[in-house]
């Protein structure tokens, strides 16, 4: 199998011990080398969990001759715009299951309009990992809050809406929370 853990890794501006690290449970910067050049085989459950460490899906590390990339053109440092010196392309975003969106119809925090805020689903038992990230909840009758997680208790979970004077608000036991993973943004 032919998969493109490499680019997508430099595209991100990764390390090999960066990838390592945030593989759960963490590896080596070697065994991650291995994978990328094909002197160690990939299972499927090894592209998985560097897929979860990268942030994208299992497919986006796999060269597909159908899979459409974005080239590369410049890239954007401290120092300034240079070429690459590689050949390189990134993986656009693609939408998998368990994901929902939040469009931004006028400005609020960070957010701007226009904006569209991919979020990912997380049962209750995950809630504990979404301490300070933005998340959107359900409430009763249909409606949603959309704001940070500041805190949880048992079964209840502190929001911290977005937009100044925002006060806390306390949702009891909802069924599900959706953390923002990826913002699009047009210019």
């Amino acid at each position: 199998m032919i998969t493109r853990i490499r680019e997508v890794r430099r595209a991100q501006g990764l390390t090999l011990l960066d990838v390592a690290n945030r593989c759960s449970p963490p590896t080596t910067a070697q065994t991650i080398g291995r994978l990328e050049t094909g002197t160690r085989t990939v299972s499927v459950g090894w592209l998985n969990r560097i897929a979860a460490a990268l942030g994208v899906t299992g497919g986006d590390l796999v060269d597909l001759p159908t899979q459409p990339g974005l080239p590369v053109a410049a890239i954007l440092g401290a120092d300034g715009v240079h070429a690459p010196r590689l050949d390189r392309t990134i993986t656009p975003p693609v939408a998998t299951p368990g994901l929902v969106a939040v469009t931004v119809e006028a400005a609020v925090g960070e957010y701007r309009s226009g904006d569209v805020i991919w979020c990912e689903r997380v049962a209750p038992d995950g809630f504990a990992a979404l301490l300070n990230r933005d998340v959107l909840l359900p409430r009763p009758a249909g409606r949603f809050i959309f704001g940070r997680m500041i805190g949880r208790d048992g079964d209840r979970v502190q929001i911290l809406p977005f937009g100044s004077g925002s006060r806390q608000q306390v949702i009891n036991d909802p069924a599900w929370a959706a953390v923002a993973v990826r913002l699009i943004r047009t210019l």
